[in-house]
This record gives structure tokens, sequence and C-alpha cells, in this order.
């Protein structure tokens, strides 16, 4: 095996990684002038709580769970 110090082909492992370099700073200055950012609207949640609501919701449920029940449970856990 030789040396690529000697031989000269250092030379050439430098001018590739240079180049390779000069494609990955080519690419980040494409990718930032050609990337538009939109404006983002902010989102804006209801953060009120209607309890009524919920509680008929949740009466709704426990009902609709108990009459449609496809499994039996046992009646003594061991």
């Amino acid at each position: 095996m030789q040396n690529p110090f000697e031989s000269g082909h250092i030379k050439n492992y430098l001018i590739l990684y240079a180049s390779v370099v000069v494609i990955v700073i080519l690419f980040f200055i494409a990718s930032t002038l050609f990337y538009d950012v939109k404006d983002v609207e902010k989102k804006v949640f209801n953060t009120e709580v209607k309890e009524a609501v919920q509680l008929e919701k949740i009466e709704k449920k426990v009902e609709h769970n108990k009459s449609t029940s496809r499994f039996k449970l046992m009646n003594k856990a061991y």
C-alpha cells in the first residue's frame, strides 16, 4: 500500500473533501433562499367546560355500555 502523502494522492482527497463541503453549502443556501415561511395563525381553544352536556354524555355512555355488553362477567373472581 502506498503512502498517499508521498505519492501525491492527498491532493485528490483534499479536492474531494472540498467539493463535498461546497455541495453541502450550496444546498444550504438553496434551501434557505427557496423556502417560504408562511404565517401560521395562532390556534385558540375553547376552555369553557359545559358540565350539563358532559354529564348527559357520561350517563348515555354508561347506559349504552350496560345494555350492549357482549361478554358476561364471572360472579366470583379467582
